[in-house]
């Protein structure tokens, strides 16, 4: 835990507010992820109090982007607001409480929640050490800059091309990859000392992961209006996006589709060689990166072996082999010729991409850091 978080929990005169503040957080998280409420727990104490509180934080960003009863002024507004707050020159209390009752039943109860208890959320990120604040302000702004500038633009006749859709990926995930480099340097001296080789892996890290949630939530997307597609991809395939419809599985879609299959696997490649990086005493460090690569490689075969899909949860991993992956990697966690070897067979027979990054040096050791 970090210094600041731990002088204030014992503070007397701060101790129910703050003990609330985290107790909050703890019980938010798995209703608004079942991922990262599997994953972030497996971080070490101090580390794991900021990552739970950058993830809400950015999820109370996207949460701001997706609601359909919002016109585009109105989330640029809200985002720069919530930039405002966590800088403190916004009240936090006022901007929830304007901005809660204006999100509708197609935002998620916990996710509604999670606006009202704002105040809430930016109590533990005041409590945090003054690096970790600063990684996780510069993450959220930029993440809000991003998104208002896609807002205004966003169709069902999807987004240019691949180049544009790497912007998009970036500001909602490839900054946040860069983030969590920020602080899994600032838990560990040794990983301060990969920071360059994890940094050029970072933002490959991140939009691989969302490209994998862009390809699994298409349909439930265009439901509120909107499509993350390149258009040029599926052009070139006679395949018009604004004319799609769920279900479509003809030999143009299915080819556009494995082409953006294989992209987001090259990007998951490279998230792989970032775990790699993490040193083999922080296991939780290491859990927490091979656990969200493994269950977007199983994600993607599921999309790959069923184009047809109409929600994302036709190809939803189920629950027995997500306990499967995890039982396995944990015992392997050390060793990234094991975990190589398990992602492979997870990824077998899937389209791939190679996408610039850093590779591990030849010379690197099958189990990488101190010890």
């Amino acid at each position: 835990m970090s210094a600041t978080l731990k002088s204030v929990i014992e503070c007397p005169n701060r101790q129910a507010p703050i003990a609330a503040a985290l107790e909050f957080q703890r019980q938010i998280l798995p209703e608004v992820s079942r991922t990262f409420a599997m994953t972030i727990p497996q971080l070490p104490d101090g580390l794991r109090e900021a990552v739970v509180n950058a993830y809400l934080l950015c999820r109370i960003a996207d949460t701001i982007e997706d609601e359909p009863g919002l016109s585009a002024r109105d989330k640029e507004s809200g985002h720069a607001r919530l930039v405002a707050a966590l800088d403190g020159t916004d009240d936090a209390e006022q901007l929830a409480a304007e901005l809660a009752p204006r999100f509708t039943s197609a935002t998620l109860d916990a996710e509604r929640r999670l606006i009202a208890q704002l105040p809430l959320v930016l109590q533990c990120t005041f409590a945090l050490a003054p690096d970790q604040r600063r990684a996780i302000r510069e993450c959220v702004a930029i993440m809000c800059r991003g998104m208002g500038r896609y807002q205004r633009t966003v169709t069902l006749a999807g987004l240019d091309d691949q180049s544009d859709l790497d912007r998009y990926c970036y500001f909602v995930a490839g900054v946040v990859g860069e983030m969590l480099t920020e602080l899994f340097a600032a838990h560990s001296p040794i990983i301060a000392a990969r920071r360059g080789k994890l940094m050029a892996l970072a933002a490959s890290f991140g939009q691989g992961l969302q490209m994998t949630n862009i390809l699994k939530d298409v349909w439930d997307d265009r439901q509120r209006g909107v499509c993350w597609w390149p258009r040029d991809v599926f052009e070139r395939e006679g395949v018009s996006l604004a004319a799609l419809q769920a279900g479509a599985a003809d030999a143009g879609y299915r080819r556009a589709l494995d082409r953006l299959i294989a992209v987001a696997h090259g990007h998951l490649d490279n998230a792989l060689r970032y775990a790699q990086l993490i040193p083999r005493n922080e296991t939780g460090i290491r859990r927490f990166c091979i656990w969200a690569v493994g269950l977007a490689l199983m994600t993607l075969k599921n999309i790959h072996e069923r184009p047809d899909y109409r929600s994302g949860q036709d190809v939803k991993v189920s629950r027995a082999r997500v306990r499967q992956f995890v039982a396995t990697t944990s015992v392997a966690v050390r060793s990234n010729a094991l975990i190589k070897g398990m992602c492979g067979w997870l990824a077998r027979g899937l389209p791939s991409t190679a996408i610039d990054g850093a590779a591990l040096p030849s010379d690197w050791p099958d189990t990488v850091g101190a010890g």
